[in-house]
């Protein structure tokens, strides 16, 4: 295996980071805080690392196997969030809140350990919204310029013209990557336009922006969204929550290709749309003339319900108010909901619609191949016939993800937590969605409370969730090491 492409590609992202720092740093030194050194220091320990790893690596060969972009995709989603930590362990937080809650930022999920938001420094603020914002590009990349080319989790559905893991691997993920950023950054400066066209102010407005279009959900303030309950803020977040779990790839098609109709050309956003819509249909029925009848407290009825369907279905996890007091039915819908998540290739998380309706397709014709065993019943998606390949990963990667759920679940309970709080928090943990259910760690909480080993087993989650599964277990298996 040759490590220098490894050891260069690392590096490069280690400086990138320590820059990412440089924000909150100046932030802080304009507000006077005494503690700017924090950001100050962490960002020149992170570029000194990294240009030592990729100087030191110059001159490497830099094609590219199968195995290398495996090892690589782990390494980063490791040993970034262990550097982004940094800041955090100067400002005083334990190692395992302080690596919960960069794991959390950089992987969009959301889940928090701290409060008392509307109280911290602009700089920390800031550097929570650029985590995210960071990986919520990370993971668009990701999911579009890399796991299809390793055939995870069949995403090789999306695998794009001429793309191969032999040779030119690095040059095609940093080709795609700056046509993601482009939009990604387009998309981003809109979303915080539009938001402080509601009076968000310029701070909130950029922080939540960030976390918007990565569909993460930090906020600038313990209530999150629910500050800006009477504001025209909320349908900003609805709509570009929505943007941000639609499938980036035919963004890029739309706008830098010319193909204006990429977007209604993918099959995903059709079924995503028609889930959204009938999830919320169902809430507001229960909520008015079913068994939840006088349930919700509020002022926006049909707004409040929309924006909470699509916060916890996009995983990006905001709050405005409170669904844990809607009833049974509706914690378990947004249960069922946090397993759902958006498009292939967005920042959104969860098993992804794609692979939702290929498994029915596949159950179709399995159950129709059974009544008629001669019958030639084909599964087709997007108009195209699914080779046995990706059906097999799409079916891997489901038995990997529940059994990964089920495992962190019963994990978490043993911990003594209770068992709505143990479920929510596996769930939201392994979709990468963010608040759970329960008074503890529902919208209304944090993850503060749970015990150190609830943490780390949420954070593992968390980290399996965003690599899809499959590409940390081809890591950890002994084969992968002997070649």
């Amino acid at each position: 295996m040759r490590y220098r492409p490894i050891f260069i590609a690392i590096g490069v992202m280690l400086c990138l980071l320590g820059l990412a720092m440089l924000p909150s740093m100046v932030i802080d030194i304009v507000d006077g805080r005494q503690d700017w050194p924090v950001f100050g220091l962490s960002a020149f320990l992170c570029i000194s690392l990294g240009g030592v790893l990729a100087i030191a690596s110059r001159g490497g060969m830099r094609q590219t196997s199968a195995r290398e972009a495996f090892l690589l995709t782990v390494l980063v989603w490791v040993v970034l969030p262990v550097a982004a930590a940094l800041p955090l362990l100067s400002l005083g937080y334990g190692l395992t809140d302080a690596v919960f809650e960069t794991v959390s930022g950089l992987t969009t999920t959301g889940a928090t350990i701290v409060t008392g938001l509307d109280f911290a420094p602009r700089g920390f603020l800031l550097w929570r919204a650029i985590l995210q914002w960071i990986g919520g590009v990370g993971i668009i990349v990701t999911a579009i310029a890399i796991l299809p080319m390793l055939r995870v989790g069949g995403m090789q559905l999306f695998q794009l013209e001429s793309s191969d893991v032999s040779g030119k691997f690095l040059p095609r993920v940093a080709e795609i990557a700056t046509q993601i950023g482009i939009i990604y950054v387009l998309l981003t400066l809109l979303c915080a336009l539009c938001y402080r066209l509601t009076d968000m102010p310029p701070f909130d407005a950029v922080c939540h922006a960030m976390t918007t279009m990565a569909a993460g959900g930090f906020s600038t303030h313990d209530e999150s969204m629910g500050t800006y309950e009477n504001s025209h803020a909320i349908w900003v977040s609805i709509v570009f929550m929505v943007a941000a779990a639609l499938p980036f790839g035919a963004f890029v098609l739309m706008v830098l290709h010319g193909r204006s109709l990429a977007l209604l050309k993918d099959p995903q956003p059709r079924l995503f749309l028609a889930i959204l819509t009938g999830a919320v249909i169902f809430l507001i029925l229960y909520l008015t003339v079913g068994a939840g009848r006088g349930l919700y407290e509020g002022n926006h009825f049909v707004r409040d319900v929309l924006f909470s369907v699509i916060s916890v279905t996009t995983g990006t996890g905001y709050g405005v108010v409170n669904y844990g007091d809607w009833g049974g039915f509706a914690e378990t819908m947004f249960l069922a909901l946090m397993f759902v998540g958006g498009c292939a290739g967005s920042a959104a998380c969860g098993i992804k619609v794609f692979r939702i309706e290929v498994s029915v397709r596949a159950l179709w014709a399995y159950s129709q191949r059974m009544v008629r065993p001669n019958r030639i019943a084909p599964v087709t998606y997007g108009g195209r016939t699914v080779s046995e390949d990706v059906l097999q990963s799409v079916m891997i990667f489901l038995f990997l993800y529940f059994m990964t759920f089920s495992a962190a679940a019963i994990g978490l309970s043993l911990t003594g937590l209770d068992p709505l709080t143990a479920i929510s928090a596996a769930a939201t943990s392994v979709s990468n969605v963010g608040p759970g259910l329960g008074e503890t760690i529902g919208p209304s909480g944090t993850f503060e409370p749970l015990p150190d080993t609830a943490k780390w087993i949420c954070t593992i989650a968390m980290l399996l969730g965003r690599l899809e599964f499959v590409s940390v277990f081809v890591v950890l298996t002994p084969r992968f090491w002997r070649g």
